[in-house]
């Protein structure tokens, strides 16, 4: 027996489960292309659906994303004229359907006729009709439509990126750009960051493989294991307890490479939602840590991860760029400047950066990674050292931004990082996301000169 559904103002009304869960995928996708994250839409949406459909719901949003440029052309074979703004929804529900039909084992008929009975969920009724003809049609001659698309050879259709990231990776990365960008369109790496102040990193393999769990350490991260496949954090044992949190290994190099000791003052700048903030404290036990950051709802989530792991730090709403209060009256031994980027290095785990970033953004961030560089440098004691972090892979926020401070700053100095992991470049690493093992990060460590 089918159970209720309801409609796309939250409310029961006729349907099933199915239509329900494509509806709210449907409006999940809307507000992507709205400008909304898709972390933060789905959590709006997420409580609507029944928990056993949510990770589907998730798969279907992640995967549009992922696919997005590709299935936008088929939607445009497929459409006799171009929806209007307006009807994102629809747009979006077309898209879903599609890659239903394409990248997943759904069966067609549940696919075409859930999608088609979830317009009637939007109040679309006249988009029954678009969507269920539009699929079926593809049911009838997608090799044909999919061959067509793929002789265009369009980069941002070959690569499911952007036209302006693919030529940005042409030009940062002229010998690794088609690796990289082919490296992004893969599904991410489960990895998790093992606390070894409670446990070795062989005792804990031996404990995943008690519950069936294959996991192999990355070379170069000391503290990462990589999962065969990812799995509900409930599996993982001692997650609760805080022995062990998911993490991208190229993000757990930052606690290595900032190389805290013991009894230092540290500033954990741009702190959320706090993986970074655990590890310092993880890797370093006593230090005295200050976590800030400019969103009190963000800093909310540092809150709750450091309560898992059982640490109190210091956490402060303020804007990194513009230091005020009692944080900024004080000097640090160490500041992480885990800046705000255009996050392309992620693009693989947020595959919704590709919609919502564009080239002007560049320009804008790199202001305000300038901004902030300044004002914490300004917090630095002398002999103290600051760890500049980006998610990006592009040179701008990147090894040209430390040239340009460097330029400006006549005592500050860029250390020579020791690593396995990544590309030496002039000032830094870079990690690539060529290859499964890390997400694409860059660090550079700057020492202040002086007693």
């Amino acid at each position: 027996m089918a159970r209720p559904a309801q409609d796309a103002a939250g409310n029961l009304g006729k349907g099933n489960a199915g239509v329900l869960l494509r509806s709210r995928a449907a409006l999940v996708l809307a507000e992507v292309l709205h400008g909304r994250s898709l972390t933060e839409a789905l959590w709006a949406h997420q409580p609507q659906v029944a928990e056993r459909d949510r990770a589907l719901l998730a798969e279907l949003a992640y995967g549009v994303c992922r696919e997005y440029f590709f299935l936008d052309a088929l939607a445009g074979q497929l459409l006799r004229q171009p929806l209007k703004k307006k009807d994102r929804d629809v747009h979006a529900l077309l898209l879903a359907g599609l890659y239903q039909l394409v990248f997943t084992r759904i069966p067609a008929h549940a696919a075409i006729g859930e999608s088609a009975g979830a317009a009637r969920l939007l109040k679309k009724k006249w988009a029954v009709a678009v969507i269920n003809g539009s699929l079926r049609r593809f049911q009838r001659e997608g090799r044909q439509l999919t061959g067509k698309i793929e002789q265009q050879a369009a980069p941002e259709i070959r690569f499911n990126q952007p036209r302006w990231l693919v030529d940005a990776m042409g030009k940062a990365w002229p010998q690794r750009g088609e690796a990289v960008l082919n490296g992004l369109q893969q599904r991410p790496p489960f990895t998790l960051r093992v606390n070894l102040q409670r446990c070795e990193l062989s005792e804990y393999v031996a404990e995943l493989a008690a519950g069936g769990l294959t996991s192999r350490p990355v070379p170069g991260v000391s503290t990462a294991l990589m999962l065969e496949k990812p799995v509900a954090v409930s599996r993982l044992p001692g997650f609760a307890q805080g022995r062990v949190s998911v993490q991208d290994a190229g993000a757990q190099l930052a606690a290595l490479l900032l190389d805290a000791q013991p009894g230092m003052r540290v500033l954990d700048a741009c702190a959320a939602p706090g993986g970074k903030t655990g590890h310092l404290l993880e890797h370093t036990p006593g230090l005295e840590l200050v976590a800030l950051d400019v969103d009190e709802q963000r800093l909310a989530r540092v809150e709750e991860n450091m309560r898992r792991l059982g640490f109190s730090p210091r956490l402060v709403a303020g804007d990194a760029s513009r230091p005020e209060g009692a944080w900024a009256g004080r000097a640090y031994d160490r500041i992480l400047v885990d800046a705000p980027c255009t996050a392309t290095g992620v693009l693989r785990r947020h595959p919704d950066i590709k919609l919502l970033r564009r080239a002007e953004d560049v320009e804008a961030l790199a202001q305000r990674q300038k901004d902030i560089l300044a004002a914490q440098w300004l917090l630095l004691k002398p002999g103290g050292r600051m760890l500049y972090a980006t998610c990006s892979l592009l040179p701008q926020e990147n090894d040209e931004q430390i040239g340009a401070f460097l330029k400006e700053h006549e005592d500050a100095g860029a250390v020579m990082l020791a690593s396995r992991a990544g590309i030496r470049t002039q000032y830094g690493l870079q990690l690539l996301p060529d290859t499964l093992e890390t997400d694409g990060f860059y660090y550079a460590l700057l020492e202040k000169q002086g007693a």
